[in-house]
């Protein structure tokens, strides 16, 4: 599965780095910045990484760029430079990043291949995202591709391209449609993953390098 070079530390995976961008993976359980009471945030380890590397002296500047869910494994890219932070959000949010993942998911979709469309409500409370098939006052619009890549018995295993970003997307949409995602019982599955984790993959990130002005893919 693995196609690029992973150069490894003591504490996390480093997939892509030059001198403004830095992709590291997350590991299911972790979070992407710290929080009280959880363990080694990918921030933290990927700032002890480059502190290490570069024997930098001080703190090490570490731009946060987008963030995937707690039991989500995958891509997360972090820029080395304001400079580039700066450029990334903008790019990010004018939709100018392609972004993939791959999800087992329960049952079988109505269709090998298909673009679906919701509103999507949140719920901070509950840390819940409701999906409705109509626009529906307070919500926002969301869409995204999946693509049929294997079946097996009752579960399926997807490739899906976000087209818009929105908080827990992929897993109320993928409910919504009668599939939900392996593992993730607060949207439907049947039975939690023994771990704790979804079966949901951020695998990955191809947008036009904001300094350079190349183009970079970034894969698992």
């Amino acid at each position: 599965m693995n196609n690029h070079q992973i150069i490894e530390s003591s504490n996390q995976q480093i997939i892509y780095e030059d001198n403004h961008l830095i992709a590291a993976l997350k590991k299911s359980g972790q979070t992407v910045q710290p929080e009280p009471g959880k363990p080694m945030s990918l921030e933290d380890e990927v700032k002890s990484y480059i502190k290490e590397k570069y024997n930098k002296p001080g703190a090490v500047f570490l731009g946060v760029i987008h963030r995937l869910d707690m039991p989500v494994r995958g891509i997360v890219l972090f820029a080395k430079t304001s400079k580039a932070l700066v450029r990334m959000n903008e790019i990010f949010q004018k939709r100018e990043v392609k972004k993939i993942y791959h999800a087992w998911v329960e049952h079988h979709p109505p269709k090998k291949s298909e673009t679906i469309t919701h509103w999507l409500k949140r719920d901070e409370k509950k840390n819940f995202t409701k999906a409705f098939v109509t626009e529906t006052k307070g919500a926002d619009l969301a869409q995204l591709i999946y693509d049929v890549i294997e079946s097996k018995s009752n579960r399926t295993l997807l490739e899906i391209e976000l087209l818009t970003g929105r908080k827990h997307q992929i897993r109320a949409q993928l409910s919504a449609i009668g599939c939900p995602i392996i593992g993730d019982v607060k949207y439907g599955a049947s039975k939690p993953n023994s771990d704790q984790s979804i079966s949901l993959e951020a695998v990955k990130l191809s947008f036009v390098h904001p300094i350079k002005n190349e183009p970079v893919v970034i894969k698992i």
